[in-house]
């Protein structure tokens, strides 16, 4: 009786996983706006943990107590923040001056190609091309971008916000997960929250340190050639390589673009594209796999996967924070027997997986 109970205790338990999936999803969507910011604060509170300890083995600041230290880093925290903000801000309001400059620029650039090649013969295609050229509204393009940069803004305050007060609430989560779980329950409970503290603060605070490097190689090319806004494009460059695969290929899209409407010059562009794309090869081929190495156990397919279920959710937040939260998902789904199998199909690497579960 027990086996042919068996595949429908089974089937409904697909069912429920696949009922739990859609909800979930759905709420995503949904509270969007409310659970973003939240889930922000919560992987920056990682990497602010991560830097407290690592600044309580500096000497002599390693002697201040556990609080002053966290202030610290917090205060830092929401420092570097403002900074970037004022960047954003500053560099919207200077390219929209810019942005006619730009215009005239890529026109000439078209229309001296077109001379140079003697391509005027081919009938209509200079009115083609101007045609083409003025549907491109980049004033309006621009606008949608500030305001995207302005949403993005507020997100970022509330996480601030969330920031501080999980900063100062983590001394009595502990006790909460003994208080509210039986023993064996409260024990598991803490092996969970140790490995995901571990593997995403590990993680998120190497892959910061890297961002950071590739930001200043890729500020002192842009510098060097003198391209507008090379400070703001550095710090996005740092940024979109939180996003695996997809988003070197943006940070160096960007000011690529940026260069040749700027020069309207294609030789100055390639340039400045090969060095560009030769410092995200080096940080991504070699100074990243050294320094994060795998605390991060997912298989690539996993990551791409994930990247476009959380970009589609999220949009560019989601596809920042789709790695910390999907690892974060996986060592869940490990510590627990009926759904380790799904961490499995996950990883990249089974027999960790395997051997974390026969620890516990």
């Amino acid at each position: 009786m027990l086996q042919k109970a068996d595949p429908l205790r089974a089937f409904t338990t697909l069912v429920m996983a696949v009922v739990l999936a859609v909800l979930i999803g759905w709420i995503l969507v949904v509270g969007k706006s409310v659970l973003m910011p939240i889930f922000i604060a919560i992987i920056s509170v990682y990497v602010l943990l991560t830097a407290t300890a690592a600044l309580a083995r500096v000497p002599l600041i390693g002697l201040l107590p556990e609080w002053a230290l966290r202030g610290v880093v917090l205060a830092i925290f929401v420092l570097v923040l403002l900074l970037l903000a004022s960047v954003l801000v500053g560099t919207a309001e200077q390219v929209m001056a810019r942005l006619p400059v730009y215009q005239k620029n890529l026109t000439d650039m078209l229309e001296s190609i077109s001379t140079r090649f003697e391509i005027e013969e081919i009938p209509n295609l200079s009115t083609l091309i101007e045609t083409l050229w003025g549907r491109i509204n980049l004033q309006r393009i621009a606008a949608v971008g500030i305001g995207s940069v302005g949403s993005l803004a507020g997100v970022i305050f509330m996480a601030v916000i969330y920031s501080t007060f999980l900063m100062a609430e983590r001394g009595g989560f502990a006790r909460k997960i003994a208080a509210v779980l039986p023993q064996e329950r409260a024990s598991q409970a803490h092996m969970m929250v140790r490995d995901i503290n571990r593997n995403i603060g590990e993680y998120l605070t190497v892959k910061t340190l890297v961002n950071v490097i590739l930001g200043v190689m890729s500020f002192t090319v842009l510098k060097l050639f003198g391209v507008d806004f090379a400070l703001f494009w550095a710090v996005l460059i740092g940024l979109l390589n939180y996003i695996p695969y997809v988003g070197s290929l943006l940070g160096v899209v960007f000011p690529v673009l940026l260069t040749l409407a700027q020069f309207g010059s294609i030789q100055t562009t390639v340039v400045v594209a090969i060095l560009l794309t030769g410092a995200q090869m080096w940080v991504g081929n070699s100074l990243e796999p050294r320094m994060i190495g795998r605390r991060i156990n997912m298989s690539p397919f996993v990551v791409l996967v994930s990247l476009a279920l959380w970009s589609s959710l999220w949009g560019i937040p989601g596809a920042i924070l789709a790695i910390p939260l999907t690892s974060m998902f996986a060592i869940i789904l490990a510590n627990f027997e009926g759904t380790r199998p799904i961490a499995l199909l996950l990883a990249e690497d089974v027999q960790a997986v395997l051997q974390n579960g026969e620890e516990k």
